[in-house]
């Protein structure tokens, strides 16, 4: 006849304690990857359709990947529903050109207005300005109307603010090729991070000069956060280590995070 072993109490709490440890490791996992962060990236054109766009989707995607958030991307309007935008954390206008109205119907308006008042981030690349024309809260959003551009070549972008997520990392002075945006209207209330010299390279039109030429800045606006890069028109921007950086950290920025790092 075999004699089971004996357990002591403490061997039993023991056991227990270790269960239920293993027990609610398990639920804050579960409940950690049920909080992991998504973005939404948007890039739907009624104007100019970039290239780049499609490179920029994958270089989204991957940072999302490297940086522990989940990247969905679209062209359909129709995911602006009030419903559908509460699951993000931000939303990514990757390059979107037309009028809001050959853009969205004024339901989805309203949807994107609703999550920017309810605390939501917005951040706008490239061509982000060159899209709602007529609709004067997005540009107020943005942050500016695009004017016109000269021809693709390599200037000097001045880091004003290096303390911002989106630039701490960047040198003073950022030599690339790029397609570079005059802006005909910007809004009064912009924190600017990155400007360019306009005497590095050839406007090519006196009418695109600005004087004092901001390309990258954020500001708080109607309850959410905003943040604008003007760069990004090339499918090299989307390999160039450099600028991944630099559209992390505005992502990063509309999601919520404000430091450096």
């Amino acid at each position: 006849m075999s004699v089971l072993p004996k357990i002591s109490l403490k061997h039993v709490l023991t056991i227990a304690g270790a269960a239920c440890f293993v027990f609610f490791s398990s639920m804050i996992m579960a409940v950690n990857l049920r909080h992991k962060p998504k973005i939404l990236v948007f890039s739907k054109t009624r104007g100019y359709h970039h290239q780049s766009i499609a490179a920029g989707n994958v270089a989204i995607q991957k940072l999302g990947a490297e940086n522990n958030f989940d990247v969905d991307t679209t062209a359909d309007a129709s995911k602006f529903t009030a419903g559908n935008l509460k699951q993000y954390a931000a939303i990514v206008f990757l390059s979107t050109t037309g009028l809001s109205t050959q853009l969205f119907t004024e339901d989805e308006k309203s949807a994107l207005k609703q999550y920017i008042e309810n605390g939501g981030g917005y951040m706008g690349i490239h061509a982000a300005t060159d899209c709602c024309y007529d609709w004067q809260w997005y540009g107020d959003l943005s942050g500016a109307y695009f004017k016109g551009h000269p021809s693709q070549q390599e200037a000097v972008l001045d880091v004003v603010d290096s303390t911002n997520i989106a630039t701490s990392f960047l040198p003073r002075h950022w030599k690339r090729k790029d397609e570079w945006y005059s802006f005909k209207w910007m809004a009064p209330d912009l924190h600017v991070l990155i400007k360019i010299d306009e005497s590095s390279y050839d406007q090519q039109k006196d009418a695109l000069k600005m004087g004092d030429h901001p390309m990258a800045w954020y500001h708080e606006f109607d309850g959410g956060r905003a943040f604008y890069t003007e760069l990004g028109h090339t499918d090299e921007s989307f390999s160039d280590p450099l600028y991944l950086r630099h559209i992390l950290g505005g992502i990063e920025y509309a999601m919520g995070k404000k430091f450096k790092k």
